[in-house]
């Protein structure tokens, strides 16, 4: 690694840039339903709590029950049908079940069919973060070269710095491919 300030800055600024994609992403995985009950899908889920737009997870207590059902206690009884609209609103495709108590969300099991469209767009998302990862190299390769011209760093640091960034885009890239094939593997399995 070369001494000097601009090409380090280059280099964290990389680095964050490939660290937030990967995390971006993983969120993202977490909204896929793969036939187990998740409360992750939830996450983006918010509810009208006394004239505010609050998440459902700081309303109330939610649990996995059996694998395969996600049960919802609100710790306001009271915002119970404001809870259940704002699910039936939302895009999770599971339709919720209200005892007067508790929302129930029952997972049902996927079909073949379901599960091979899922993963295909695991791998959409998988793909899509990669094209990031490449812009996010190309920027960084810019402003390295950008400093070679303006003779900041001579070429031999220049192509240092290149193998550097090279080096932490594929690593990130390969993070990416274990994300992606950790969650086929998980919406795969029956």
């Amino acid at each position: 690694m070369i001494d000097n300030e601009q090409v380090e800055e280059i280099i964290l600024t990389l680095d964050d840039k490939l660290s937030k994609t990967i995390s971006v992403l993983k969120e993202e995985f977490a909204a896929v339903r793969a036939g187990r009950a998740n409360p992750h899908i939830l996450d983006k889920v918010t509810v009208d709590y006394y004239g505010a737009a609050t998440p459902v997870n700081q309303t109330a207590n939610i649990s996995v029950q059996e694998g395969r059902c996600l049960v919802i206690s609100p710790w306001d009884v009271s915002i119970l049908k404001a809870i259940e609209k704002a699910l039936q609103a939302s895009n999770i495709g599971i339709t919720p079940t209200n005892d007067g108590k508790v929302i129930r969300l029952a997972f049902p099991q996927l079909t073949e069919e379901r599960r091979k469209e899922l993963s295909k767009q695991v791998r959409k998302m998988g793909e899509e973060s990669k094209v990031a990862e490449r812009n996010i190299r190309r920027d960084a390769l810019e402003a390295l070269k950008k400093l070679k011209n303006d003779k900041t760093i001579s070429e031999d640091e220049y192509a240092s710095c290149e193998k550097d960034v090279e080096k932490y885009v594929s690593e990130a890239v390969a993070e990416i491919d274990a994300a992606v094939a950790a969650k086929e593997k998980e919406i795969m399995t029956v």
